[in-house]
């Protein structure tokens, strides 16, 4: 579970590059960071409740990071790009691997994880899943934006998976109510037909459903 403190409510103005926003404070507008680079169209609208992080760093040029929005239908949604890692490091540090190792080099791509049980070697790749595609099916949609990056990782997950590996690509859902992801394929069919190959290829695709607050964010259940 990750907590979060020194929390305050705003409500968003604008959005302002990838990195900013503008939101009002008890009424005052004031430069924020948003901790997420995606597109976020459909939940960083204006009028919309959010919630923001005072930083630690007193040095910074914005004082607040932008965290989670809320969203009819879903409530609170989590934005900060940080957290599913933090979540799926957790979730792993808990099972009985014998290694968990973050940020492992295999050919021309870093993972997210890299684990070892009784011999075996495991890769996890981790993605965070902030888009809605059918509420009443509970499916997201992944991604939200184009992500070469992210075909580059099917691809070599499906080598890995060739050499023996367990792999797995673990998508991790920082809204409520949404159970499982399926490709953006009107966003980038790319990633749809690398996730089809890399499956077929002996890659796991995982599914981590989370309760999320305003100022919370927890996994609750996962399925594959």
């Amino acid at each position: 579970m990750i907590q979060y403190g020194n929390t305050v409510p705003a409500i968003f103005v604008r959005r302002l590059n990838r990195f900013s926003a503008e939101v009002l404070i008890d009424g005052n507008t004031q430069k924020v960071h948003v901790k997420n680079t995606g597109r976020l169209r459909e939940l960083l609208v204006p009028q919309a409740k959010v919630t923001l992080q005072k930083a630690g760093n007193p040095d910074r040029k914005t004082a607040y990071d932008l965290i989670s929005v809320y969203k009819p239908g879903l409530e609170w949604v989590n934005i900060d790009s940080l957290a599913p890692n933090e979540l799926m490091k957790q979730e792993l540090m808990s099972l009985d691997y014998d290694v968990v190792r973050p940020e492992y080099t295999y050919g021309n791509s870093r993972f997210d994880f890299y684990m070892e049980r009784r011999g075996e070697k495991y890769l996890t790749e981790v993605k965070g899943c902030t888009l809605a595609a059918d509420l009443k099916e509970g499916t997201g949609s992944f991604p939200d934006a184009p992500t070469l990056r992210g075909v580059k990782h099917l691809e070599e997950l499906a080598a890995a998976a060739k050499e023996g590996y367990h792999c797995r690509i673990a998508f991790v859902i920082q809204m409520n109510g949404i159970h499982k992801v399926l490709p953006n394929n009107d966003t980038q069919p790319e990633f749809g037909q690398a996730l089809d190959r890399a499956v077929r290829a002996g890659v796991q695709a995982a599914f981590y459903e989370c309760h999320v607050e305003a100022d919370s964010i927890r996994i609750t259940g996962s399925s594959c």
